[in-house]
């Protein structure tokens, strides 16, 4: 809608991952240089973690449009698989059927094409997206993948993408053998002040904008406080900013337009009028911080769903037990005291019926 106002060829702001748009700040193209080495290794795992909206699918789809023909690479997005679903997702992308089939079936079959593969001079790419929601036991699934080879040479390599829980999960005491199959790690963080407006700008040139001063210093300021520059929150807000500077027929985007869009963003959001971005911004943190409390596990590894349910069960049991204690350790001295009293009793009975 606001394309043609400012002079743009396409919407450079849409929340859809695109390639063509793909803007590498300085941790953006440490993690794109890991993906790389990774595949010139042609073996083990690399692990890219970053918070909501930080663009490790973005990285993920333009590593995938840069890859070479000797790469048959396949993507899926994970929610919580068991190992048997993975291996029928796998088998899935690999276009192998995978209905009435076993599960050592469709391992034989995906050991099968990865084969076939190697005979043709190819290799084969799985990039998991949304790791952190697969359960210890399917990770280790994607280990046993990694140990299919053909005359010493691994068949299937995988890249993981996820979310900052994915960190604790390899860190459980059972994934010792995976961790030493890693090859580089690298975690996404908001872009700086400064890399938000190079990326801004970007975007703005790549979709054919020529206008350099279209948004002011001050309204950079302003996106960047209410965004802290995460690129997805980026994307959403630019792309208001924009159409409202469209209807309001505005030739440059001020701090004032700016602040305008993000009251009525916060207004859309059910932000109290009243509240600073600084103060809502520690609000969403502490209602994050709860929901997504850090994932803990057992000493065998066993992932422990809601730690601090447990948790707080585990001190009303600490409670109950101390206070049992406490109960039989009065019951106990006063039995002792009873046997103490009867004891006397006996000794002086005893005396009488002597004397």
């Amino acid at each position: 809608m606001y394309e043609s106002h400012y002079g743009l060829n396409s919407k450079p702001f849409q929340l859809t991952p695109d390639p063509e748009f793909f803007y590498a700040s300085k941790l953006h193209k440490r993690a794109m240089s890991y993906l790389q080495y990774g595949l010139s290794q042609a073996e083990g795992f690399i692990v890219v973690t970053g918070d909501i909206g930080t663009g490790k699918t973005t990285i993920a789809n333009s590593l995938l449009n840069e890859i070479e023909n000797d790469i048959y690479a396949v993507q899926i997005v994970t929610p919580k698989l068991n190992p048997d679903e993975l291996i029928k997702m796998v088998a899935s992308k690999l276009m192998l059927p995978v209905e009435g089939r076993t599960k050592s079936e469709l391992l034989e079959a995906i050991q099968a094409f990865l084969q076939t593969l190697a005979s043709q001079g190819k290799r084969a790419l799985l990039l998991v997206d949304e790791a952190q929601n697969l359960p210890l036991e399917t990770i280790e699934e994607l280990r046993m993948l990694s140990n299919f080879q053909q005359e010493g040479k691994p068949l299937l390599q995988s890249f993981l993408l996820g979310q900052a829980e994915l960190q604790p999960i390899l860190r459980a005491p059972n994934m010792e053998q995976f961790r030493q199959r890693i090859v580089a790690s690298c975690h996404l963080a908001p872009l700086s002040r400064e890399e938000m407006q190079k990326y801004v700008e970007y975007r703005l040139a790549h979709a054919g904008c020529e206008n350099i001063n279209l948004i002011s210093n001050q309204a950079f300021d302003a996106i960047y406080t209410f965004t802290n520059g995460v690129p997805r929150k980026v994307n959403t807000l630019m792309d208001r900013v924009l159409l409202f500077g469209f209807l309001e027929e505005l030739d440059g985007i001020d701090e004032d337009a700016a602040n305008q869009v993000i009251d009525e963003v916060k207004a859309e959001m059910f932000v109290p009028e009243n509240a600073n971005t600084e103060s809502f911004d520690k609000e969403v943190a502490s209602v994050e911080k709860t929901k997504q409390r850090p994932t803990e596990f057992t000493p065998n590894g066993n992932k422990i769903e809601d730690a601090a349910y447990y948790k707080a069960m585990l001190g009303e049991l600490v409670d109950a037990l101390d206070d049992a204690i406490k109960h039989k350790i009065k019951l106990t001295q006063y039995i002792d005291k009873l046997l103490k009293q009867k004891y006397q009793a006996y000794v002086r009975l005893k005396t009488d019926k002597d004397v």
